[in-house]
């Protein structure tokens, strides 16, 4: 099964210069946990609800824009690679959430632990939350 087949599509994505506030109203307004940061049609960086609480609110910056707090490393796949493969990887980098990117670097869709549940076998994807929840990672700067 390639990663195509069970990711989700036209995923909603932030701006480096939008204020975090604006995006963490986006991101509760539509549920969700992490967004691409796109400049143009590449991809940038990510912005999670952890980076907003530990970058931005604990550190009392409620005016950072998204360039502030975003993380600027994250890793990727495109929608070829196998799945199985990826959710292995997810694994021992202790993601939850993959952008797909195609050759250019611009975003196609998002691969998250909860699309395989929901689409593959939901062990593979508790396999990988398994390892994802492993204590371990700094999320500081």
């Amino acid at each position: 099964m390639k990663v195509s087949e069970l990711m989700s599509r036209n995923p909603n994505f932030a701006t480096p210069e939008e204020g975090v506030s604006q995006v963490a109203q986006r991101m509760a307004e539509h549920d969700l946990g992490f967004l691409p940061v796109m400049e143009g049609n590449r991809l940038v960086g990510a912005i999670t609800d952890r980076d907003i609480v530990v970058r931005c609110v604990a550190r009392n910056a409620g005016d950072a824009l998204v360039r502030d707090v975003m993380t600027t490393e994250v890793r990727c796949c495109t929608s070829e690679e196998s799945a199985d493969e990826v959710l292995r990887q997810m694994g021992r980098w202790q993601l939850r959430r993959l952008p797909v990117v195609d050759e250019h670097a611009g975003i196609v869709g998002i691969l998250s632990l909860a699309d395989a549940a929901r689409e593959r076998d939901p062990a593979t994807a508790g396999a990988t939350l398994g390892e994802v929840t492993q204590p371990g990672g700094t999320h500081s700067r």
